[in-house]
């Protein structure tokens, strides 16, 4: 990984500005994160590789999810009724 990342994910304090989510209620950004994290999950190992780089998506979405809607959502990817596609 490279040391730019690395860096940044050391660094991390809260969730960045995103210009595709502008408005103030930041629910799509807290969705598309979890789902980004699941995704580059599946891709990296799939791949064989290190899935460390997944680890930035996983810090902003906890740090924008309320833990309710995080505990729910992957209550629904072990039952195989998440609504999303990962």
């Amino acid at each position: 990984m490279s040391d730019v990342i690395e860096e940044k994910i050391k660094n991390y304090r809260t969730a960045p500005f995103d210009a595709r989510f502008p408005n103030t209620n930041q629910t799509r950004n807290c969705f598309q994160n979890y789902l980004d994290f699941h995704r580059c999950n599946k891709a990296l190992s799939d791949k064989g590789q290190d899935v460390a780089p997944c680890d930035w998506y996983q810090r902003v979405y906890k740090s924008l999810c309320p833990l309710s809607w995080v505990a729910k959502w992957d209550d629904q990817i072990e039952a195989g009724s998440f609504p999303g596609k990962i």
